[in-house]
């Protein structure tokens, strides 16, 4: 095998395993960058939610509540989860975040809307399984789309929850009129009934991420591609045709030609072995005259 093949050899080894290992850690890299963008995204929407649910609780329910009682029908704002998911279902209408959803999924809703799917209805378990845990987040399917989701517990913790979900008698008359009495009671202070849950699209981040591999992989192919033409150019000149120079050369002398000249030679490790065959040659010529005058 010639020099340059083994050197390319080489070379194409070394790239092929330092391009696993860097493309295997660039894409650990971008997928976790692109989660991280998701998780930020569920972060500040679950915020936002939450502002409004605290708002109309603090603010807007007061206000409100009282009127249920006199009135035949129920008037749903007064509730801050209905508040936070008609407030996300505007946000829904602007076609960038069409794919974004917001649910309180509830085990036992009052509006069967909040109704927890068999998914949601796992994650609640978990949350009531394990009561320290203060958020859940990974990837689902729906309808063929790829969801991230950030999910956390919905814990009661205030006692004016209870008067429309505990016992059928307490709650105003205006919310049985609207919904019934089959659901949305029993719920006791401290219980984990429901999970606050995010769903952000994750495709079209997943894709960029992807193009961005791409196109970095094509960079680093480009610029070993371009390291090898170097090499081979500068391995051509700088060291082979010197070489394969010397040994016709060499091969000259070997048979009688001792006229045959390296040339003028650089001062680096090949003009030193030029050098070499140089001084080996004028010996060569000081034996064979001393041998012609014995004869």
């Amino acid at each position: 095998m010639k020099i340059g093949t083994k050197v390319n050899l080489i070379l194409v080894i070394v790239f092929v395993v330092g391009l696993l290992i860097s493309g295997t850690a660039l894409s650990k890299v971008l997928e976790y960058k692109a989660e991280n963008e998701l998780s930020s995204k569920a972060v500040i929407l679950m915020e936002i939610a939450n502002s409004v649910r605290t708002y109309t609780n603090d603010r807007v329910q007061p206000l409100l509540m009282p009127i249920s009682d006199t009135q035949e029908k129920f008037i749903p704002e007064s509730i801050p989860s209905y508040s936070a998911r008609e407030i996300f279902e505007t946000f829904r209408k602007k076609k960038d975040y069409s794919n974004f959803l917001y649910k309180d999924a509830t085990l036992n809703p009052t509006n069967l809307r909040d109704k927890a799917d068999e998914f949601e209805t796992n994650l609640v378990k978990e949350f009531i399984q394990n009561p320290a845990s203060m958020t859940t987040s990974g990837f689902r399917t729906i309808s063929g789309e790829k969801l991230f989701y950030t999910a956390k517990p919905f814990k009661i913790e205030q006692e004016s929850c209870l008067r429309c979900h505990s016992i059928p008698e307490n709650a105003p008359k205006s919310q049985l009129n609207s919904y019934g009495r089959e659901h949305g009671f029993g719920w006791k202070l401290n219980d984990i009934v429901a999970t606050q849950i995010i769903y952000v699209p994750a495709q079209e981040i997943f894709t960029s991420a992807n193009r961005s591999f791409l196109l970095i992989s094509g960079v680093l192919i480009g610029i070993f591609t371009a390291i090898i033409v170097v090499i081979n150019l500068l391995l051509k000149k700088s060291v082979l045709q010197r070489i394969q120079k010397i040994a016709m050369v060499a091969v000259q002398v070997s048979v009688g030609d001792v006229d045959a000249s390296f040339g003028k030679q650089d001062k680096d490790e090949i003009g030193a072995l030029a050098e070499a065959f140089n001084r080996m040659k004028y010996s060569l010529e000081i034996a064979l005259k001393m041998l012609g005058n014995k004869e």
